[in-house]
């Protein structure tokens, strides 16, 4: 039986079931989401449903150094027809990834309460987003969670309005997240297109070796 989540502690992530689900409940609030990100744990939910909390095996990572750049992209990025920024327009980020359409679902689970949650943690300091920019126009992006002193950074969605324009936006990302030495990016689950950056997945326990103190 998955568990509630009653008090502002989260079961062992290793527990989780086999599809990943771990617990469900709780509030959006500041402290419960630093507890899971920290705990490699993180909140999926279509609205009016409960808040779950899943923590997958296997895991989807990218290695920073393990970025692939296609020549597509490569040929983008040296034409600087894109503009990238950081924290300049976190709110129009998540908005434009909540009203994205993506295959395979019906609304989104980027819901209301998880956008003010998310918009508290970036006026923190605690969630970053890339901005990139078309003539002066906002075509492309991405936001997560930075746990600075893990140095793990822990995507949550991006979105394209133009051909390349998200990749460049997660390019931009890779290579600031190097120059800082950061461990890895958690992408979370599985797709084709994260595997085409080069993400690839490891074990649950593995991923969790690099959120330890």
């Amino acid at each position: 039986m998955i568990p509630h989540i009653s008090t502002m502690s989260f079961p062992d992530p290793r527990d989780a079931s086999l599809d990943g689900l771990l617990a469900y409940g709780g509030e959006l609030n500041e402290e419960r989401l630093l507890l899971a990100y920290n705990s490699g744990i993180f909140p999926w939910y279509n609205e009016y449903d409960p808040v779950l909390w899943w923590s997958p095996d296997p895991r989807m990572v990218l290695f920073p150094k393990k970025f692939k750049v296609s020549k597509s992209l490569k040929k983008t990025i040296v034409s600087q027809k894109f503009t990238v920024t950081f924290n300049t327009a976190f709110e129009k980020v998540i908005t434009h990834c909540a009203k994205v359409k993506r295959e395979g679902q019906d609304g989104t689970w980027i819901t209301s309460e998880m956008v003010a949650a998310y918009l508290n943690l970036h006026e923190l300091g605690l969630a970053l987003s890339v901005e990139v920019w078309y003539e002066k126009e906002l075509v492309g992006g991405l936001y997560g969670i930075d746990l600075k002193h893990k140095k793990v950074f822990c995507g949550e969605s991006m979105f394209a309005l133009m051909s390349d324009a998200s990749k460049v936006g997660f390019y931009y990302l890779v290579e600031r997240l190097k120059a800082e030495n950061y461990q890895l990016i958690d992408c979370q689950v599985y797709t084709a297109h994260l595997e085409s950056l080069g993400a690839e997945e490891v074990k649950r326990l593995t991923f969790l070796s690099y959120l330890e103190d």
